[in-house]
C-alpha cells in the first residue's frame, strides 16, 4: 500500500497533511502518535469510513493497483474485511455482546464467503482454545487478552493482504502485550500479511516493526528504519517520545523469562509456549 493523503472535518480541516506512507508486502510498519495525532482519521481513511464522522480525504490511497479514495462504497465493502482487515481496540466493547463467538465467526465469514469452514486451525493459529465448548462463549466470558486474540482471529478469517492494528495492546497488561506482540510477528512470518501497527508506545513498536513512521501534528515528522529511529532521531518530537519509554523496562521485568533473558529480539520466541494455557484455564473455569 502506498499513500499520500490529507483528511480532516468540519471546523477541524487540518488533521493529516500531505502524509505520505508506504508498506511493502509483507512488511510491519509502526505508526507513532500521542492521542489527537490523527492515527484514527488515517485508518478511517484507508477504511474509506472517514464519511461516517463527516470527515473528508483528499490526495490518493495505491492497493492493489487501484486507488482507494477514488472506489465506490459497494467496492470498498467488498474489500474491508477480505484483503484489508482491522484488528480494534478496547477488545471487549468491540465484539457484540448479544452473540455467541461462533456466530460471530459465522457473520464475519459469511460476509465474503459461503460455506463453514473448520474454526480450529484459526483459533489455534492464535493460541485460543479449538473446542466446540470455546464456541458457545459469549464475549462476557472472556479475559481482555483471549478477546484480543479472538479480535485477531477474526481479522485473520479470510487471510487479508494489510492488517489495521489500532492501539491493540492498549487495554492488556503487561505478559499479555508481550504475548500479543510475539502473535503479530510470527503471524506476520507465516503468513505474510502486511502490518500497519498503530500505536502510542514506541516501546511496542520496537518489538516487531521493520519501520517507523512518527505522526505529530498531523504531519510525518520523521519515517526510518526501527533501529535508526532509536539510535539516531533526527526530529525533537520524536526524542520526546523516546524519552518518555519508562514501559520498555517495565515490559521486559514482567514478560516472560525467554523475553526478559533475550530481550525485544526474543519476543518472537514467546508464541513456542503453551500461551493458551491461560485461556483452557479461564474456559475450564467457566464450566465449573
Amino acid at each position: 500500500m502506498r499513500l499520500k493523503i490529507s483528511a480532516g472535518y468540519p471546523g477541524k480541516p487540518g488533521v493529516l497533511r500531505d502524509v505520505a506512507l508506504e508498506i511493502a508486502p509483507g512488511e510491519i510498519v509502526g505508526l507513532v502518535g500521542r492521542s489527537g495525532e490523527g492515527k484514527s482519521t488515517l485508518i478511517l481513511s484507508i477504511l474509506g469510513l472517514l464519511g461516517l464522522k463527516n470527515g473528508t480525504c483528499t490526495g490518493g490511497i495505491e492497493f492493489q493497483g487501484r486507488d482507494l479514495l477514488r472506489l465506490k462504497e459497494k467496492e470498498m465493502r467488498k474489500l474491508r474485511g477480505l484483503q484489508i482487515a482491522l484488528v480494534p481496540q478496547s477488545p471487549l466493547s468491540a465484539l457484540n455482546p448479544n452473540l455467541r463467538l461462533g456466530a460471530q465467526l459465522e457473520e464475519c465469514w459469511r460476509a465474503h464467503r459461503s460455506g463453514k469452514p473448520e474454526w480450529q486451525p484459526l483459533l489455534a493459529s492464535v493460541s485460543l482454545p479449538t473446542e466446540p465448548a470455546f464456541l458457545r462463549l459469549y464475549p462476557r466470558n472472556l479475559s481482555v487478552g483471549m478477546a484480543q486474540r479472538f479480535l485477531i482471529a477474526l481479522a485473520l478469517l479470510h487471510r487479508p493482504a494489510l492488517l489495521l492494528a489500532d492501539e491493540p495492546t492498549s487495554a492488556l497488561d503487561t505478559i499479555t502485550q508481550a504475548e500479543i506482540l510475539a502473535l503479530f510477528r510470527r503471524l506476520n512470518q507465516e503468513t505474510g500479511v502486511s502490518i500497519l501497527y498503530i500505536s502510542h508506545d514506541l516501546a511496542s513498536v520496537a518489538a516487531i516493526c521493520q519501520r517507523v513512521a512518527i505522526l505529530h501534528r498531523g504531519e510525518l515528522v520523521e519515517n526510518a528504519p526501527t533501529e535508526e529511529i532509536f539510535r539516531t532521531p533526527q526530529h525533537p518530537y520524536t526524542r520526546q517520545l523516546l524519552a518518555a519509554i519508562p514501559s520498555l523496562p517495565r515490559v521486559m521485568n514482567e514478560a516472560p523469562p525467554a523475553v526478559q533473558t533475550g530481550g525485544l529480539a526474543a519476543l518472537d520466541s514467546v508464541h513456542r509456549t503453551p500461551a493458551a494455557a491461560e485461556t483452557t484455564d479461564d474456559l475450564s473455569r467457566l464450566r465449573s
